[in-house]
């Protein structure tokens, strides 16, 4: 574990390894350590791939007085549980207006299209971190035939719930925002609602993601449903 000033008033923690699901365990481990150890000062965390970025209130803690607790917390015996990992499932609508780079990854995977669909709702993905956007999932776990780069030139527009592939990863546009992904689909899952009191954040790091498709109908079907708040996403438990 390294640590290094961000700053005056944030430290950066990183941690060794690969990216890896066992690297993200122990990060998501040692953010309970921190919330755990309550450290007066510590205004909140954010964890990435490889990372931990602490922020503080420097009149209350000093660095290094930060620094040093943090090193004792990574050092700390005792192994803390993490919450239970969840699988949230994602209803996908593929191709057509929600999905207009579906085509061209087919040709650039040298696949049909119902193949790429396939191949994209075939894994478990895991949640390695939230960003760029406010609930923005960096999914990990994305088929090797479907890797493609970023678009040359980004859209001005892309639409909420858009679910995108960028080079070995899949995502899902929280917001409405310019940006580069391939499109292949889109949700009508609401991803971040920053009016509501509890659950801002459809996903967390460490969740899993299993996405499934549905009609066009069934799109807007769910749509009317949240409109409703009659729709429950459906959220499973890993052993």
């Amino acid at each position: 574990m390294r640590i290094q000033q961000n700053g005056d008033q944030a430290i950066i923690v990183f941690f060794s390894g690969d990216v890896s699901l066992p690297l993200n365990r122990q990060i998501q481990s040692f953010c309970n350590l921190i919330e755990e150890a309550s450290i007066s000062g510590i205004v909140e965390w954010v964890p990435a791939y490889k990372s931990v970025t602490i922020y503080y209130n420097p009149g209350e803690i000093l660095y290094h007085e930060l620094r040093d607790a943090v090193y004792e917390l990574g050092n700390e015996p005792k192994n803390i549980e993490i919450h239970p990992n969840r699988v949230v499932h994602v209803p996908v609508l593929y191709g057509g207006e929600e999905g207009p780079d579906l085509e061209r990854l087919a040709k650039h995977a040298n696949l049909e299209k119902n193949d790429v669909i396939t191949l994209h709702k075939e894994p478990l993905y895991f949640v390695n971190m939230l960003g760029f956007l406010p609930g923005f999932p960096y999914l990990s776990g994305l088929n090797p035939k479907l890797v493609i780069p970023r678009l040359k030139n980004p859209r001005g527009r892309i639409p909420a719930g858009s679910i995108g592939i960028a080079h070995e990863q899949t995502g899902i546009y929280p917001t409405e925002s310019p940006g580069g992904w391939n499109i292949i689909g889109r949700t009508p899952l609401t991803l971040f609602a920053p009016l509501k009191q509890v659950d801002v954040f459809l996903f967390q790091p460490g969740d899993s993601v299993k996405f499934y498709e549905i009609t066009k109908q069934e799109f807007h079907d769910i749509e009317l449903q949240l409109e409703k708040e009659e729709f429950q996403v459906r959220v499973d438990y890993l052993k």
